[in-house]
């Protein structure tokens, strides 16, 4: 049983066209919010190098390894978009064709999130709120699937669990 039909699709794409300020909170979500999660990556990148130099090697490493594996995973699978499926355009005109699956922004927003909350835990939990509205935001837009979102946000959290809390 599938969450999404073509009707599904077509109603939250047109529900977002025909409300402009619903449109633009969704564009902020789905076009801010990742580059606001790159600046506090960087901006944690640089408290660690000058005052934590030895979570540095996790802080990079952990995120680096989640964008590889979720990269070759998408070309592997090469799941089909909504957009492509259904054939109606996204709410953003998104016209990437396929790998979808895992999504990248969100696989690589829980990482970060992961990342801060190593580091605090207000702001990790902020991080991990930021990161949940970014998958919703791409499954809203229809970038993605829902599993799409669930699979790059599984294996950021799994990664970041046992990057950052587990191993030693």
């Amino acid at each position: 049983m599938r969450i999404i039909n073509k009707r599904i699709f077509e109603g939250c794409v047109g529900f977002f066209s025909a409300h402009s300020n619903a449109k633009t909170a969704l564009a902020v979500i789905y076009k801010v919010l990742p580059n606001l999660m790159i600046f506090a990556y960087v901006g944690l990148l640089i408290y660690a190098h000058f005052l934590a130099k030895q979570a540095l090697p996790r802080l990079v490493g952990a995120p680096l390894g989640v964008l590889i594996v979720v990269s070759l995973l998408r070309v592997i699978i090469n799941a089909e978009r909504p957009y492509e499926r259904f054939g109606v355009p996204s709410v953003f005109g998104k016209q990437t064709v396929c790998k979808s699956m895992p999504s990248r922004h969100t696989a690589s927003a829980f990482i970060i999130a992961m990342a801060v909350l190593y580091v605090s835990l207000p702001f990790g939990i902020a991080a991990l709120v930021c990161a949940l509205l970014i998958g919703a935001s791409r499954v809203l837009a229809g970038a993605h699937f829902l599993r799409d979102v669930l699979a790059g946000a599984g294996l950021a959290l799994v990664s970041g669990l046992l990057a950052f809390f587990i191993i030693p």
